[in-house]
């Protein structure tokens, strides 16, 4: 919920500006694929027409992979991952025929890259090489300055789905934006948390106007909602 998966489509709508790729992005989480995890990336080749998988590689030629919780995937995965950003090529799974494969790697970690090679989670090679380029991302609580840029983001996004302009009154943005940033708040979910909350205002809103009545009720709810995710029942019986 930091935003590494914001950060990833960013950084790919700048490559296509910049004509770096012309493909599409295909972000994949690593930790849902489970002993999967080769045929997922790789493709597979099988019997019959039509039967064969593309897998993810394949799907990313030309444009950017972002594999989410690369520290996830099985250490045969990490490897063929790792040939094929090292040569432009690869196996897919039940073929001998090489395929060669053309795309912007990008991807994210839950611990710190040394930290996973230290406790056998990640290969050192795989590490290395994708360690040209890092960019740590803090807990939202601990990067409050940029809470008002996604802010205004998020309720200007809103107007794709709701099919209406939304906004903020003077006095309900400073509200927010004062509780919004203020040490105290915790935001344990991140940008997901911030996301639902704006999602709440601007369909609420009426007239597409946020009120600073709706501000308190929404303030409201997230304390109650964070206290309640933080409740220990042993700590209440002691």
């Amino acid at each position: 919920g930091c935003g590494k998966s914001t950060l990833a489509a960013r950084l790919h709508e700048l490559k296509l500006v910049r004509r770096r790729v012309k493909g599409r992005l295909v972000q994949v989480n690593c930790a849902t694929l489970g002993d999967g995890a080769m045929v997922a990336l790789l493709g597979q080749r099988r019997v019959g027409i039509g039967n064969d998988r593309p897998g993810f590689l394949r799907e990313a030629e030309g444009g950017v992979l972002f594999l989410d919780q690369i520290d996830a995937l099985p250490m045969a995965a990490q490897a063929a991952v790792l040939q094929a950003l090292e040569t432009g090529r690869y196996c897919p799974v039940g073929s001998e025929a090489e395929v060669s494969v053309r795309l912007h790697l990008i991807a994210s970690a839950s611990a710190d890259p040394g930290a996973l090679v230290r406790s056998g989670r990640m290969r050192p090679d795989l590490s290395a090489r994708l360690s040209q380029w890092q960019f740590p991302l803090p807990p939202l609580r601990d990067r409050r300055g940029d809470i008002r840029a996604h802010l205004l983001h998020l309720m200007a996004d809103s107007e794709r789905s709701l099919g209406r302009q939304t906004g903020f009154n003077t006095d309900a943005l400073e509200r927010y934006l004062r509780f919004a940033t203020d040490a105290a708040t915790p935001w344990p979910g991140n940008l997901r948390d911030l996301n639902a909350s704006v999602s709440r205002m601007a369909t609420l809103a009426e007239r597409g106007r946020v009120t600073l009545a709706m501000v308190a009720e929404e303030i409201a709810l997230l304390t109650a909602q964070w206290s309640v995710a933080e409740a220990d029942p042993d700590s209440a019986l002691l």
